[in-house]
């Protein structure tokens, strides 16, 4: 039996996958939808190397193979989940918990599916400690497990309809400065933010970069040894990133 068909027997015994289906990408359907729980250390020692192998062929990407665009600031567009940073931020919801749609296309799925279960039952245990759920613009930092980065940030970004307030612009920028105020708190030295708000909560794409590449500038002017990194995905993004910095 192969890597992966033992972890999904793991997870949901006794369910088939049907022949034209995806063994991985069963896989990833079910780690979104796990209720937070403590696995077996066999369990986790299996979704460990089959991770591993799928992080070994995707291939990483280091600080030292990118080249600073401005100063203490790079700008690299790809998958965040391959970066080997200090800390990455994950654009997360006032759960905190990952994303429960299976094979959803945001990146707090895409993080929580490469950094494996350990990371929903740590925030789990963030959560039952705060005791309510993550108010918008502060930050939480975990173990990133999996990842190649060391913490995951997690931030909670404003959610849009229509024309952004000035309240979620300061929100928005609340995310940033929270972000690298406990990366400083925690002695990380690089830090790599994905483009929050902008997906799935509908933050207007250049007005978001704008108040990303301030509140940064505006936060490393006092911290010259911290190397931040905008990770955009789609090309909209990183031409807005690429004009302002």
């Amino acid at each position: 039996m192969a890597l992966v068909d033992e972890l999904i027997a793991e997870l949901a015994p006794g369910l088939e996958i049907p022949a034209n289906v995806d063994k991985d990408y069963a896989f990833r359907g079910l780690m979104a939808i796990q209720e937070p729980q403590k696995l077996s250390v066999e369990f986790y020692r299996k979704q460990n190397g089959y991770l591993q192998e799928k992080l070994h062929r995707k291939g990483v990407t280091c600080l030292e193979d990118l080249s600073p665009i401005s100063n203490q600031l790079y700008l690299w567009q790809g998958d965040i989940t391959t970066l080997a940073v200090d800390g990455i931020v994950n654009a997360a919801n006032s759960q905190l918990l990952g994303c429960f749609v299976p094979n959803h296309r945001c990146i707090d799925n895409a993080i929580h599916c490469q950094a494996g279960l350990q990371l929903r039952m740590a925030c789990a245990e963030l959560m039952v400690e705060q005791g309510h759920l993550e108010p918008t613009g502060q930050a939480k930092i975990t173990l990133a497990y999996n990842l190649p980065s060391k913490y995951v940030l997690h931030t909670v970004g404003p959610i849009i309809q229509g024309k952004p307030s000035l309240e979620q612009m300061r929100e928005l920028a609340s995310c940033y400065q929270s972000c690298l105020e406990l990366a400083v708190e925690r002695g990380l030295t690089s830090l790599a933010f994905c483009c929050i708000s902008t997906g799935e909560f509908h933050f207007p794409n250049e007005l978001a970069a704008q108040i990303a590449v301030k509140t940064v500038k505006d936060f490393c002017h006092n911290h010259p040894d911290l190397k931040i990194v905008f990770n955009v995905f789609k090309d909209e993004d990183w031409e807005i990133y690429k004009t302002l910095i």
